[in-house]
């Protein structure tokens, strides 16, 4: 680890500890050129996770994409941003632990639809009429009465 000071890149660390979110580990240096402090933060290497759509094209995973999606969704209801948030960082951290670096976009949908059916029934439906590109209002029947029929 180089020094900020006088770029001597040789240091030893005096603390460490987890950062308050407990994702990193915060870790206080002393440079053996300078003598000076400085503090170092360590995290996980993610694997990037790539998004393989319906028409073969590839893009990374993007939650913030999936989020949007399931704002539209929740739209007017009785849903919170923090629920929201919860599920994606679900899904996010479903695709981290597979086996798999390329995952089909129709897999994080039906994942986002699972999490949404226990939530929000109506949220539920209009994520499904958008994901599943109903056609017409018969497959949007058809949706209802599975629900329906699961109760």
């Amino acid at each position: 680890m180089k020094c900020p000071y006088c770029s001597f890149e040789e240091s030893k660390v005096v603390d460490s500890r987890s950062s308050d979110d407990c994702e990193r580990i915060r870790r206080r240096r002393e440079c053996a050129g300078c003598g000076k402090r400085f503090t170092t933060y360590e995290a996980v290497e993610l694997v990037p996770i790539i998004v393989v759509k319906r028409d073969n094209s590839r893009e990374p995973f993007d939650k913030n994409k999936l989020l949007a999606g399931l704002l539209k969704a929740c739209e007017k209801r009785p849903v919170s941003l923090d629920t929201m948030e919860k599920i994606v960082g679900d899904i996010e951290t479903k695709l981290q632990y597979s086996v798999e670096r390329e995952v089909t976009s129709q897999w994080i949908g039906e994942l986002a639809m699972d999490a949404l059916r226990g939530v929000d029934e109506v949220a539920y439906v209009r994520f499904a009429s958008v994901y599943r590109q109903f056609k017409d209002i018969n497959t949007f029947i058809e949706e209802l009465n599975k629900i329906m029929s699961e109760k």
